[in-house]
């Protein structure tokens, strides 16, 4: 077995990764909370602030899926088309089948530089369909 083989086995190491979730998240979170002071100044310094910290946790997520799991996400496209993404706005379907498919959207979304606007959208989508109101 090798050394990441090893790590992923051990309960230490799943400890370690919680603690590390938790803690990060309760600090972005606290971080989250005084930036509030800048909503009634300026509100896009605000939503940008806000855009990277909420970048900062959900990209630990996508970090486990990744180097955890071991799973990679292909995309089949056309060449030309590929050349466009992350540079145009684009509304993007999944259709999910297993609780962990939303991870897989989370982890194209990455490597576009697009995660915090994705979970933005996310975010409010539920309000604009009138599921929440």
């Amino acid at each position: 077995m090798d050394l990441a083989g090893l790590l992923k086995s051990q309960f230490l190491c799943h400890l370690v990764f919680c603690y590390v979730f938790i803690a990060s998240g309760l600090i972005i979170n606290t971080i989250q909370l005084f930036t509030l002071l800048l909503w009634s100044i300026n509100k896009q310094l605000f939503r940008k602030i806000n855009c990277r910290l909420s970048y900062c946790i959900s990209s630990q997520l996508v970090m486990l899926l990744e180097w955890w799991s071991g799973t990679e996400c292909t995309i089949f496209t056309d060449p030309r088309a590929y050349l466009k993404y992350g540079k145009e706005n684009a509304i993007v379907v999944l259709n999910h089948k297993f609780e962990i498919d939303f991870l897989c959207g989370w982890s194209l979304s990455e490597r576009f530089g697009l995660l915090g606007f994705d979970l933005l959208h996310v975010a409010c989508m539920p309000l604009e369909l009138g599921l929440f109101s």
